[in-house]
């Protein structure tokens, strides 16, 4: 028997027409190069969008054809977001932070028709000049009074291409499958691989993404994403405001500027933030250095690596506000889990709240997750067992731009039973909390015992001296590996090896306390904010241990 129900195809564009119709007088908050405080609201928004679909049709993009963007948070980006999908061609967000030969091979491998740039990211597309031969034009995001100098080809200007048109546009509709976003992965092994997102899965990961176990996203709130539009869709925020008619603050180029966030977060009474660890860490210590508070801020989530305890403990402390840490990756769109409580759990200690809050959280409707050994066998949900992490849902990449996506191919992510591999070694307590606890690679394998790198960092940063740590593992005569930290120090403060050897003694197994401290002033970060172990291992690829 058939159903009686409509059948209506899942759009971008959908997201739009909703919050237009709905959330006409909502506002959205943005810093640019040219205006550092644009306002604009819901109704104006969708009014540019249209006009910015008639402007990819002057310039003769067509059907599925990339549309590149290199920019920051702010509202033109957004507008490319659903100007450029609404209209059935792919918006590739492109991370300006790459090595210009990653920028210049994502623009030449996804094939980009056009590409959108802010002004402060011209000096490096006239930089690849040579090497964008395919590009057919360049929109430079801003007004005429802004235009900078260019010796690159067909160079325009976003605000008088967008004057030229109407806003007399029907958004189009075809099938919900149809790529609608494209983002390439950090490669810091290999080249950068390009995941491409469907109409389908980006509005389900909305929707997963306003559920008020995941996010909360809400009419009531205000949301300052700090994490990178250029990444993964900023984790789904561009769609999720839209969809609830949630207010919007958009940093701009300022996403790592103490001073700027705060007089953001305080002057648009901004109640929810999203960032990487490094963003909250110099948030917190900017704060702290100024006796400065953010009233309104309630909550922030943490993603992108392994959240510090200090960071948790500080923002309860300090500013009465929680930390919600979750997992996800660029293949993941990139929800997977993220930190709720369950019921029973409202009257957990301090103590046992940060715990819980240390975990990646726990699975969101829509994601199936699973643990296997090596041998392939499903591992149990006990907390302890710890295994491949491998997932499988309705937003989870199938394959990669340009290669098989034929599951157990070589080149394929998935395997013959449709299960990602995340690449992340975990385990999954019975209460569904996800805890990771290295990625495969980094995995320290010394006399035959596995050590968790993410184990030992997390113990290190618990020093009210160390702003940073890493793990890598290197060479050991006896032990075949042994676990090196390398560590960042506070501003002004001083700490020998052996002081922090003799912090970690009773914080981890004997086996896990590492065979040597070194310091730097800088860990090598890779453009998403993620420390670069790659890098690290290649500075000290001749490291002997001292006692060796």
């Amino acid at each position: 028997m058939q159903a009686l129900m409509m059948q209506s195809q899942l759009m971008i564009s959908s997201i739009l027409t909703h919050a237009e119709k709905n959330f006409p007088d909502v506002e959205m908050v943005s810093v640019t190069v040219d205006n550092p405080r644009h306002r604009q609201n819901y109704k104006n928004f969708a009014k540019r969008c249209r006009q910015l679909a008639k402007v990819l049709a002057s310039l003769g993009a067509e059907f599925g054809d990339r549309i590149g963007t290199l920019a920051w948070n702010d509202y033109r980006h957004m507008e490319l977001y659903y100007g450029i999908s609404g209209s059935g061609m792919v918006c590739h967000t492109i991370n300006p932070k790459l090595f210009p030969e990653q920028v210049a091979y994502i623009i030449n491998h996804a094939e980009d028709k056009i590409l959108f740039a802010d002004v402060l990211v011209m000096p490096l597309l006239e930089a690849l000049k040579a090497h964008l031969g395919k590009v057919e034009a360049i929109v430079v995001m801003t007004d005429s009074a802004h235009m900078p100098e260019s010796t690159l080809p067909n160079v325009l200007c976003y605000e008088e291409l967008l004057a030229g048109q109407s806003d007399d546009f029907d958004w189009p509709e075809f099938d919900e499958n149809t790529a609608s976003g494209m983002c390439y992965t950090s490669g810091t092994t290999g080249n950068p691989k390009g995941v491409v997102y469907s109409h389908r899965s980006t509005l389900l990961h909305a929707l997963a993404g306003s559920l008020p176990d995941v996010t909360g996203a809400s009419n009531m709130e205000t949301s300052l994403p700090v994490v990178p539009m250029f990444h993964v869709n900023a984790w789904g925020a561009p769609y999720a405001a839209l969809m609830v008619g949630m207010k919007l603050v958009l940093p701009g180029p300022k996403m790592a500027d103490g001073e700027a966030l705060t007089d953001l977060m305080k002057s648009e009474q901004v109640t929810f933030s999203s960032g990487v660890p490094t963003i909250w860490l110099a948030l917190l210590d900017y704060l702290e250095s100024n006796n400065l508070k953010v009233p309104s801020l309630t909550r922030v989530s943490v993603g992108g690596a392994a959240c510090p305890r200090i960071i948790v403990e500080r923002f309860r402390r300090q500013h009465d506000c929680t930390v919600v840490q979750g997992w996800g990756m660029t293949e993941t769109s990139p929800l997977g889990t993220i930190f709720s409580l369950k019921k029973g759990m409202e009257d957990y200690s301090e103590e046992q709240l940060t715990e819980m809050q240390l975990l990646q959280g726990r699975g969101v409707f829509g994601i199936e997750m699973c643990i296997f050994d090596h041998s392939g066998r499903e591992l149990p949900w006990d907390g302890e067992a710890s295994g491949a992490l491998k997932v499988r849902g309705p937003w989870v990449a199938k394959g990669y731009y340009g290669l098989s996506d034929v599951p157990g191919d070589e080149g394929c992510p998935v395997d013959e039973n449709g299960w990602f591999d995340t690449g992340d070694v975990a385990s999954i307590s019975a209460d569904g909390f996800l805890k990771i606890t290295d990625r495969t690679k980094d995995v320290i394998k010394s006399g035959g015992e596995w050590i968790s790198s993410i184990e030992i960092e997390n113990a290190a940063v618990n020093h009210e001296d160390i702003a940073e740590a890493a793990v890598i593992g290197r060479y050991h005569p006896k032990w075949t590996e042994r676990p090196l930290l390398i560590c960042v120090l506070q501003e002004g403060k001083f700490l020998s090896s052996e002081e922090v050897l003799e912090f970690l003694k009773d914080k981890l197994h004997k086996m896990a306390i590492p065979d040597a401290v070194e310091f730097i002033d800088e860990l090598p970060h890779t453009a998403t904010g993620k420390i670069n172990k790659l890098g690290l291992r290649q500075t000290f690829k001749n490291y002997e241990f001292p006692s060796a």
